[in-house]
This record gives C-alpha cells, structure tokens and sequence, in this order.
C-alpha cells in the first residue's frame, strides 16, 4: 500500500484516468463491432454513416491518449479498406 501522501495521490489519480480510459476504449471497440455488423448488411448508407462515427470515436481516443496515434491510424486503414472491399463485391 501507498505511505506517502503523494503516492496515495497518485494511486487516486491512475483509478481515476483508468477507468476514464476504459470508458472511451469500450465506446470505440462497440462502434467498430457496430461498423463490422453493418458490413454484413451491405446497405451502403448504414456503412457509409457508421464508419465516419467509428473514424471519429478511434480519432478521439487517439487524441484523449487512450491509443497511440499510430495505431489509430492503422486502425483507420484497415476498416475503410474492409468497407471499400465489402461496397465493391
């Protein structure tokens, strides 16, 4: 256990962020699963709208510091190409 007063600030604080980042993890993975499922649809307007919402929620937890850019990025990549493959077949 934490002795110090800033030690035992500290463990508040990495509760606190955790679970922050948790939150906005979760909300990110729940709308790819979304834009996956919609995917499997092939309606082009449901997928159209539901990658620029997973775009935005993966942009947002990169800029929070939740995921790094770069993986964000990767990300990003890999679902519009899943979307354009799945639009053109």
């Amino acid at each position: 256990m934490a002795r110090h007063k800033s030690t035992e600030k500290r463990a508040r604080q990495d509760k606190k962020k955790s679970l922050y980042n948790r939150a906005i993890k979760s909300s990110m993975k729940t709308r790819i699963k979304n834009l996956l499922t919609s995917i499997e649809t092939k309606d082009k307007e449901a997928i159209n709208a539901e990658l620029k919402k997973t775009i935005s929620s993966i942009t947002r937890a990169a800029s929070k510091g939740v995921i790094q850019k770069g993986t964000a990025s990767r990300k990003i990549s890999l679902l519009t190409k899943r979307v354009n493959r799945s639009l053109v077949a």
